[in-house]
Formats: C-alpha cells, sequence, structure tokens
C-alpha cells in the first residue's frame, strides 16, 4: 500500500493506494469520527464491493443507500431521494457519508455531504480508474442540470480517499479506457516525461495489468494532489486541470448524459485543445499526433461523429462555469508537458476548431 496527502492544512487527508484495501476494515474506521454512518453506493458496485465494506463496519450505526447506475442519474431527483433517506434515518451532523463507487456516486454523495445540515463528514471509496485518478480527489461534488454538466455543486473534501486497485479487475474494457483519458491530461499539461512513460505502457494499462495501475494511478494522484494543495478552489493553476473539459462538458451535454462517457468526452476535447493550439501556433503538428495516437491505442474516440451543429456547441460552451465576461476560457497546450490558460485567443480560430470537427 502507498500513501501520500493532499496538503491543506488542518484539512489535509491521505490517499491509500494498493490491492485489497476494501480487507483492511482499519484504514476506513481511523477516518470515522462517530457511530453514525450513511453508505451510498449504486446498482452496479453493491453485488461487487457492498458486503467487504459492510463487514468492516459491525459497530457502526450503518444505513445504506442505493443509487441507480449512470451519468442521467446524477441529478436533482436522486439527490434529493439521498437527502430523504437521511433524514429518514435521520443522520445528524455527526453522520459520515461513504461513497463507493465510480466518479457518479462520489460526485452526489460528495455533494450530499456537502450539503447536508451545512457539511457533514465524507470519505471517498472509488472503485473505477477514473474515479481512482480524478475525480474522487480533490473535494469538487457536484449533480448535472439539464443545461449544463456539474453546474449545481460545492468543494467538500473527504476525511480520505482508499483506492483499492482490486476493484479495477471488474471494469469493461471501455471504463477502464475512460479513466485513461484523465491520465492524459495530466501528462499533456505538466509532465512531457509521464507522457512518455504513457506511450510505453498504455497497452498494460488499458489491459488492466495491476503493478502499471498502481503505478499510474499513484503518478496521477501526485499531480492532482499538487494542484488542489495550490489552488484549492480553483481561482488559478488548478484550472489547468479542466484541460479538454470545456469541450468535453459540451459533448456531453449536448449528446445527452450518458450516451457519452466522461473519459471519451475528455479524450475528444483534449485533441480539439491540441489541434486549437496548433492553429496558433503553439503544439506542433507531431505533438498533436502523438496525443491522438496514445488516445487511440486506449480505444479513446479521438472525433466526434455525427449529431454535433457548431453553433449548438459553442452555445453549449458559453454554458461552462469557467465563462468570465462573456469569454470563453479554454486550457490550451503550448507544448506536451505545458499548458495555459486563454481568453484572448481569436474567436474565429475556436469557430474553425468546431466547424473542423462538427463537421467529421
Amino acid at each position: 500500500m502507498a500513501v501520500m496527502t493532499v496538503e491543506l492544512g488542518e484539512r489535509s487527508y491521505p490517499i491509500y493506494v494498493g490491492a485489497g484495501l476494501l480487507q483492511q476494515p482499519e484504514l476506513l474506521r481511523r477516518h470515522i469520527r462517530a457511530s453514525e454512518v450513511m453508505l451510498v453506493t449504486n446498482e452496479v458496485v453493491a453485488p461487487l464491493y457492498l458486503e467487504r465494506v459492510v463487514s468492516a463496519l459491525p459497530e457502526y450505526d450503518l444505513s445504506i443507500a442505493t443509487l441507480p447506475d449512470g451519468e442521467r442519474q446524477k441529478n436533482s431527483e436522486q439527490l434529493n431521494k439521498l437527502y430523504d433517506e437521511m433524514l429518514e434515518k435521520p443522520c445528524s451532523r455527526q453522520t459520515t457519508v461513504i461513497a463507493l463507487g465510480g466518479g457518479v456516486v462520489g460526485d452526489i454523495a460528495g455533494f450530499a455531504a456537502a450539503s447536508y445540515q451545512r457539511g457533514i463528514d465524507c470519505i471517498q471509496i472509488p472503485t473505477t480508474l477514473l474515479a481512482q485518478v480524478d475525480s474522487a480527489v480533490g473535494g469538487k461534488t457536484a449533480i448535472n442540470h439539464p443545461r449544463g454538466k456539474n453546474m449545481i455543486g460545492a468543494f467538500h473534501q473527504p476525511r480520505c480517499v482508499i483506492a483499492d486497485t482490486d476493484t479495477l479487475a471488474t471494469l469493461n474494457q471501455r471504463e477502464l479506457s475512460a479513466g485513461f483519458a484523465e491520465v492524459v491530461k495530466y501528462a499533456v499539461i505538466g509532465d512531457v516525461e509521464f507522457f512518455s512513460w504513457l506511450e510505453q505502457h498504455v497497452d498494460d494499462i488499458v489491459s488492466g495489468v495491476p503493478d502499471t495501475m498502481e503505478e499510474v494511478i499513484l503518478a496521477s494522484c501526485r499531480h492532482k494532489a499538487r494542484f488542489v494543495a495550490g489552488d484549492e478552489r480553483e481561482t488559478r493553476e488548478r484550472a489547468l486541470l479542466n484541460l479538454g473539459h470545456t469541450f468535453g462538458h459540451a459533448i456531453e451535454s449536448i449528446a445527452g448524459y450518458g450516451q457519452w462517457l466522461h473519459g471519451e468526452a475528455v479524450a475528444v476535447g483534449i485533441v480539439m485543445a491540441a489541434d486549437m493550439s496548433r492553429q496558433l501556433g503553439w503544439m506542433s503538428s507531431e505533438e498533436v499526433r502523438r496525443i491522438g495516437e496514445l488516445l487511440t491505442r486506449a480505444h479513446l474516440p479521438i472525433s466526434l461523429g455525427g449529431g454535433f451543429s457548431t453553433d449548438t456547441f459553442l452555445r453549449q460552451m458559453m454554458m461552462d462555469k469557467k465563462v468570465m465576461n462573456g469569454r470563453i476560457q479554454l486550457v490550451l497546450p503550448e507544448t506536451i508537458g505545458r499548458a495555459r490558460l486563454v481568453m484572448d485567443y481569436p474567436d474565429q480560430v475556436l469557430r474553425d476548431v468546431l466547424e473542423s470537427y462538427c463537421s467529421g
């Protein structure tokens, strides 16, 4: 087991990464401060891992909420159902919420913890690659709105993150690949050596080779922890972690939540951002090719296909949380390993990129 810390002063917390961690109940119990626990999972994860977590908590006053699966369920209806269960219990301010599942479970449970009685403890136990390398770390919690992804949420840091790499063995190829997109993001914005390492190990990662998975999760969490420690509420450098996301969120919203996995949309978004950087004269065509080839080797899409129009795409991007004074703030790579926030790009360049991808 490897342990690292997200350094946030009195709100610092550990990330545990390793195999068999769900069979080490002391890891979980040491971060629960009172006797009340609300365990939140979903209908896919529950048959696989719920019993292991429950068996670690025999002496606790435990309640269980099971959500339906899928991105389209990350909405106010499911959040209110969770509130109903918490109020019916009733949960107090001493309750600890445990999120057992992927990014959707982590986001809904985390937001419930952030907002219930103005904030209660939360522990993240991510069971997908995407959640282990990204969404479970950093305290971003949210639900989707029909008009935009993750538009309603809060920053709420967990008490700890327990990433048991054994849970990745039950993921299908599509889910593993989707998680890899977030890994590529870290390399493109800040670590060219990591990018080269990914090029060498991509086949092992998308095949789920255990030792390689632990290494890539640790590397990704180190990158995420550094950004979060330096800019917890995303007012400066942490915004670089949104590489590909402004494009990607638009893809998810337009297509309908759940049609594209989040990582799939981010993969296309990363390529669109790299292509825009090339058109601005920053990134070379060879670097854009390397990014696209790496994502393709991971079985990720790098084009949109049909169903998108430039005007609709642009309107959806204007709903992004990072829009400032009517300008879409974009994260664009200058080269592999370095990126920057950009607002002063020519509007026509963005439109040209959108037209190129929307037309196929």
